[in-house]
């Protein structure tokens, strides 16, 4: 094959930074600055020129996205002869710890939310279905939590399956990060939305195809969108850490905190468990289950060492 016609094979385009900025076009600004430092994490440094450069553009894009893939679904109402209700529209969000999922699926969800038709848009971690500790420490899965075999997957895809079909209210148990547990009893609601965002270590991730042909269903054949979040894997080591370190001056702290003995001990002896918890636990899994579902993904953020995206990848029609 000549070596030239080979990138016309990659599955996604590739920006720059300015070369994305320049597709926000008449987006508007519809967030400040005080809505930003409400809505990112700890340790994760997004800038009002973040949101103008990366996350305008890929607004303007959903909104492209939505509207055609609800004229989509209407489209098949007609031919079936069907009046189902609306189906929501389920954007999902994968990558690793410390990288920035849940500042990227904030900010997603507050400016899909302001655009002029005002849509309702609801966001749900896959979090809530880890299992219980209980049941995690019965089967020897405490140190394989974030892991694929780690979640009530049966449990996720009947949510997410309930929500496509356009049910009025479906619930999913409520995770604490606080005492690194699911919370007995609660659960939170989601009803109907227009668009659901869901933010998860995994959520790309696609089981190995049983050789008999049978059905079986992955999370993300439920997205109509999904994104992943992208960095190296000594940027993001650095930047797990460094969270850690600011967790113990702040969370770890709380007395009904889980790690609470992270923050009584001394910064050497911490910042060591720190190290042996990312080798053992969150780099064999960044390594082993979510790297592997990045070209899955049909938009690639790729951060550079300051956390700022340098770079996005866009699936190809």
């Amino acid at each position: 094959m000549d070596s030239a016609a080979r990138p016309q094979l990659a599955p996604h385009r590739y920006f720059t930074r300015e070369e994305w900025a320049q597709l926000r076009a008449d987006t508007p600004l519809t967030l400040g600055q005080s809505d930003l430092e409400r809505l990112r994490s700890l340790n994760d440094p997004i800038s009002m020129d973040d949101v103008i450069s990366i996350y305008l553009p890929m607004s303007r894009l959903l909104n492209l996205y939505v509207a055609a893939t609800q004229g989509l679904y209407n489209a098949t109402r007609t031919f079936l002869g069907t009046s189902d209700g609306k189906t929501p529209f389920i954007i999902g969000i994968g990558g690793s710890v410390a990288v920035g999922k849940s500042t990227t699926a904030r900010v997603l969800r507050a400016l899909l939310s302001r655009w002029p038709n005002t849509p309702k848009v609801e966001l749900i971690t896959t979090d809530g279905f880890l299992f219980p500790n209980a049941v995690l420490q019965r089967e020897g899965l405490m140190e394989r939590k974030g892991f694929p075999e780690s979640y009530d997957l049966p449990a996720l895809l009947s949510f997410l399956s309930e929500v496509k079909a356009g049910a009025p209210v479906v619930t999913a148990p409520v995770y604490s990060h606080l005492v690194y547990d699911i919370v007995p009893g609660e659960r939170v609601a989601i009803d109907a939305p227009d668009i659901l965002i869901v933010e998860g270590l995994n959520v790309l991730q696609a089981p190995r195809l049983p050789r008999d042909g049978k059905a079986v269903p992955f999370v993300s054949d439920f997205f109509d969108f999904s994104i992943y979040i992208d960095a190296d894997e000594a940027d993001i080591h650095r930047w797990y850490v460094a969270r850690f370190k600011r967790l113990r001056d702040t969370a770890f702290r709380d007395p009904t905190s889980y790690f609470k003995r992270y923050a009584e001990i001394g910064e050497e002896e911490a910042l060591s468990i720190a190290e042996r918890l990312w080798a053992r636990i969150n780099l064999a899994n960044l390594r082993d289950n979510i790297l592997p579902t990045r070209p899955r993904a049909d938009l690639i953020l790729r951060k550079g060492a300051d956390h700022l995206v340098e770079q996005v990848a866009l699936r190809r029609l």
